[in-house]
This record gives C-alpha cells, sequence and structure tokens, in this order.
C-alpha cells in the first residue's frame, strides 16, 4: 500500500486557489456534509472548536470517505500536538501562535521523522500507516507534509520574513481576530493599522515563495485576498453558516 498524495500540497504548489470551511462543531456528520460539497479542503479546529483527537478520527474518515482533504488545526504549537495530529494521518497541519521563527523552526521539525526532524517513531499502529499496511511509511511522509503556521501578532507581523523563510514552513496563515486583539483593536479586523499589518505579512510570505492564507466571513473581500495572493481562503465556519441559515429560516416564516 502506497503513501497516499497530500493533493491540497499539490495544488498550492501549483498556484491554484484552494478554498476551504473551518469545521468547529465536532460532528462527523458536518464534516460528511461540507466534505461532499465541493470544498478543497475543510479543518477540523482543536484550537477552538470542542475537537479532542478521539473526536477528531471520525470527521477525518468522514472527509475522506468524502474525497476531501482534511486539515487540522491544533490547539498550541506544542511537539507532542503536531505528533498526535500526524499519527491521525493528518498530512496538513495548521499550527497556531506562532510568533517567531524559532517557534516556526521547532514545528518544522515536529512535522518531520528524522534526520530531518524529530518526530516519534510510532506511526506503524496507527492510522497514519495504515496500522503498517503503509511499509515505507516513515520513508514517504515527510514529503507529503505541509505545515501551515499562524501569525497573529504584532510580534510576528515584526517577525514575519523570518517566520515565513524558515526551512519546512509551507505557508502563513493570518488570523485577522486575534491580531487586531493583540494590536490593541479588538473585534476590529477591519481597522487600518490592522488591514496593513494584514497586507504586509501576506506580501511578505509570497516575497519568500510560501503559501498565504486568511480566514473571511465577508463574501465580499473573498476576490479581494485572490487578487492579493492568498491561494488558501477559508470561506467561513460550519457553525456560522448553520446559524446564519436557521436565522434565515425563521425570518422567512414571521411574516
Amino acid at each position: 500500500m502506497e503513501n497516499p498524495e497530500n493533493t491540497l500540497k499539490t495544488a498550492l504548489l501549483a498556484g491554484q486557489v484552494q478554498y476551504g470551511l473551518w469545521l468547529a462543531s465536532a460532528s462527523p456528520a458536518v464534516a460528511e456534509l461540507a466534505g461532499g460539497v465541493g470544498f478543497d479542503w475543510c479543518l477540523i479546529d482543536g484550537e477552538h472548536g470542542p475537537n479532542t483527537i478521539a473526536q477528531m478520527l471520525p470527521q477525518l474518515q468522514a472527509l475522506e470517505g468524502a474525497g476531501t482533504p482534511a486539515v487540522v488545526r491544533i490547539a498550541a504549537p506544542e511537539v507532542w500536538m503536531v505528533k498526535q495530529a500526524l499519527d491521525l494521518g493528518v498530512q496538513t497541519v495548521l499550527v497556531p501562535l506562532v510568533d517567531d521563527a524559532a517557534k516556526a523552526a521547532e514545528m518544522a521539525r515536529a512535522m518531520r521523522y528524522p534526520p530531518d526532524g524529530i518526530r516519534g517513531m510510532g506511526a506503524v499502529l496507527a492510522r497514519a500507516s495504515r496500522y503498517g499496511a503503509i511499509a515505507d511509511y516513515p520513508h514517504s511522509a515527510n514529503a507529503q507534509m505541509c505545515l501551515l503556521v499562524q501569525a497573529e501578532s504584532a510580534a510576528a507581523v515584526e517577525n514575519i520574513d523570518a517566520i515565513a523563510a524558515t526551512p519546512g514552513v509551507d505557508g502563513v496563515f493570518v488570523g485577522p481576530a486575534d491580531l487586531s486583539a493583540d494590536m490593541g483593536y479588538p473585534g476590529q479586523p477591519d481597522h487600518p493599522d490592522v488591514e496593513a499589518a494584514i497586507d504586509h505579512l501576506i506580501a511578505r510570505t509570497l516575497a519568500a515563495g510560501k503559501h498565504a492564507g486568511i480566514i473571511t466571513f465577508d463574501r465580499s473581500r473573498f476576490a479581494e485576498y485572490v487578487a492579493k495572493g492568498v491561494t488558501f481562503l477559508g470561506l467561513g465556519g460550519d457553525m456560522v453558516v448553520l446559524r446564519s441559515a436557521l436565522v434565515d429560516l425563521l425570518k422567512s416564516t414571521k411574516v
């Protein structure tokens, strides 16, 4: 059995814009539904969503059944969290709170087996190797790994050139909400100073030859971010979309 290709990574390397959805419901049914819609990727959120490692597994299985690449955002930039996500068979990981190149380099090492990294050699027991069915998994896995680090602080803005240049970092994802709060404008991701910082993060990421990502819940801004060079674009989240649809449904009945 061969190690599967990370088709999301392949598409990003080809310069193709990849549109995705955040999954915070911890529901395999919602993951299956979203995967079947045709998104280029779906992200299981382990930072702000109620997703434990055990809860992620059935969602990953649902997305695989739908043929949709899965991304996992871990809760914090910790080596052991990266290891757990990878052993589940995840090939693309989003790491929050990466403020400098040292942390970016640590996460890059965590994504890869020795000699390129420090990932623990336990995949024969895990879904990643299909429980040992992929015999060469430790030798073929590194090439399929895709690491996106999240820039969401003033420190990350200051250190963006070094972060983006870090070997093993495939892309930088901008977190507008936390960035605006850290810059002193909580709840104002559209503040001019925050917008300027976001543009700077995107521009410097692209200058380093890496993929730029962001999420927005404002449909009018999708084309704008694509024009700025974003190729990993989050189009919103499952719970926000569901709530909006339910509110519209109820409003339509109260005439």
